[in-house]
């Protein structure tokens, strides 16, 4: 049997409360009602808290409750009739454990609920109409994340528990491992990934810790983005194509939390990423009379993220800041860890600091409008990740690539939870890259000259990055730390994720005096992340004629 918890959904009057009493003791669980929970918190009744704040301010608490109860283990949680409105909460059930919808006829629950005055909804002229309009409402929104529906005509509480030990007995196990293969080539999206639940990880760096909230519809959940915005004010920066489509909910979350906003809006484009641009923040916040007490709310991908950074450190010698990526590439890599940075017609990200936020939100939904060149950019840092510390994690990569191109939502959510983990724990170690962090820069001293020489904004980061993993395995062919068949998976999967495996041919003298310009190098030596073997990561020089091998090779059609 199925030993996670269990969430029974449904309209009130359904039986909830009265069916997880008795299926909690038959499952030997723990029995846990939202409403009552909310109550307890609350020190006032579910009525007065309407009547008093209103639905609205309500949902929220109710979301907050459901975000806590479904974290716990082993236990049965009957639901509000109204939380699966709430589409973080929906998310939370759907994917922490075993979702039971209750199901009743609008007769039943009038005649269950026709002499509770505790019912706000309800507390109508016309009670039937309003139980049928709830009914439409809802009905989509609970047999859409249901894993079990029963039916509760039969109003006899023990042939229902028996009836949902059944299906649960009869329910194929929801998987809590990954598919973990050494495939010899790349296979289809029909690999099986795990179920992801909603994750909160912690970049562990002393008084300068800070959390990477993980999950879907993050944006709107006001507590949560209200809670890393200590002061009054928050300027949101974001650039002209993300802020149609996510400023104003972001917004008005922080709003409705009693947050006074200040919107910056950039210009698109790794070619914007320069001074130019971080002035124009500046002017914004100076023109708007914020303080040093207003936080900065990075809401974008990398570009965005690093020049909100760097304005965060420098701003009034220091601001608050927290980072919202909204692509893969940013929620993967760049949000975290505390680089910052623009870039110099000479060099990328040659200019800027080290300045960690004070959280990052990854708000996974956000990945269902990015386009299919930006999610294999995305995808580059994913298989970095793989490739210079978690071998397992490479493997699953490989065999989940078709359902990570298809922005399949439980393999997109797994692959950011790992690589944010792997991410934090270097930047643990060595937050100033001083040391071990420089091996994250794997395939970025070929990258860095690509998009240097093209021009940036030519080709994506990442899509610049895949092709300098592909440089860079084919250089660690060539010094013997790896064989010939790793390279060649590297270049397999780069291309699987489509991404560009032939770099553009700049001329030798250029690339090496591009890459000449990079902060690894000491004393005007190149140096190189390459493999040695797969899955662990060296720091090295290599000899000109090995070099020069790569290069030749790697410009050239396969």
């Amino acid at each position: 049997m199925n030993q996670k918890s269990i969430f029974l959904i449904g309209l009130m009057g359904s039986g909830k409360t009265t069916v997880g009493r008795a299926l909690a003791k038959k499952l030997n669980k723990r029995f846990i009602d939202s409403d009552h929970e909310i109550e307890a918190r609350t020190g006032a009744s579910i009525s007065l808290i309407f009547e008093i704040e209103g639905e609205e301010s309500f949902r929220q608490r109710e979301a907050e409750v459901i975000r806590d109860l479904t974290a716990q283990d082993d236990i049965v949680l009957a639901t509000g009739g109204g939380a699966i409105m709430h589409p973080g909460s929906r998310a939370l059930l759907a994917t922490r454990g075993t979702v039971i919808y209750l199901r009743a006829s609008v007769g039943s629950i009038l005649q269950r609920t026709s002499h509770d005055k505790n019912r706000p909804l309800l507390q109508t002229a016309d009670p039937r109409r309003r139980i049928e309009e709830l009914s439409r409402t809802r009905e989509p929104l609970y047999t859409e994340i249901a894993d079990i529906v029963i039916d509760t005509g039969r109003p006899n509480v023990q042939f229902l528990v028996q009836s949902i030990l059944a299906q649960l007995e009869a329910m194929p196990p929801k998987t809590s491992d990954l598919s973990m293969h050494s495939p010899s080539k790349i296979t289809d999206s029909s690999t099986p990934v795990a179920d992801f639940t909603p994750a909160t990880l912690n970049v562990d760096l002393g008084e300068r810790s800070y959390p990477i909230s993980i999950g879907l519809s993050l944006l709107d959940d006001a507590a949560l983005v209200a809670r890393h915005v200590h002061g009054p004010r928050a300027a949101i920066v974001t650039n002209t194509v993300v802020a149609p489509l996510y400023l104003e909910r972001l917004t008005r979350s922080l709003v409705s939390a009693g947050k006074q906003v200040t919107q910056i809006i950039l210009p698109d484009g790794e070619e914007e990423k320069n001074w130019s641009s971080l002035m124009l923040i500046f002017d914004a916040l100076l023109a708007d009379k914020c303080d040093r007490k207003t936080t900065l709310i990075a809401l974008g991908g990398g570009v965005v993220g690093d020049m909100t950074g760097f304005a965060a450190a420098t701003y009034m010698r220091g601001v608050p800041l927290v980072q919202v990526p909204t692509t893969l590439l940013s929620q993967v890599d760049s949000s975290v860890g505390g680089k910052t940075g623009i870039n110099h017609p000479l060099g990328k990200n040659m200019i800027g600091a080290f300045y960690q936020p004070q959280a990052v939100i990854a708000d996974t939904g956000t990945l269902s409008t990015l386009p299919a060149r930006e999610l294999s950019a995305g995808l580059a840092e994913v298989i970095k990740h793989g490739a210079i510390i978690d071998t397992d994690f490479f493997d699953w990569i490989e065999n989940n690539i078709g359902a990570l191109l298809a922005k399949d939502a439980v393999a997109l959510a797994h692959a950011i939870q790992r690589s944010c983990a792997i991410k934090a724990e270097v930047v643990r170690q060595d937050e100033r890259e001083s040391g071990i962090r420089a091996i994250l820069n794997f395939g970025h001293t070929f990258a860095h000259a690509i998009e240097a020489g093209l021009g940036y904004g030519t080709w994506l980061h990442g899509e610049a990055v895949g092709c300098g993993m592909v440089m860079a395995a084919d250089l660690s062919q060539r010094l013997g730390f790896i064989d010939a068949e790793t390279s060649a998976r590297i270049a397999r999967l780069v291309k699987a994720a489509g991404l560009p495996t032939v770099a553009p041919d700049l001329g030798q003298d250029t690339w090496l005096d591009l890459m000449e310009v990079d902060k690894k190098n000491e004393g005007g030596v190149i140096k190189f992340i390459l493999l040695k073997p797969l899955g662990t990561a060296v720091i090295t020089t290599a000899p000109a004629a090995e070099l020069a091998a790569t290069l030749q090779a790697c410009v050239q059609p396969h």
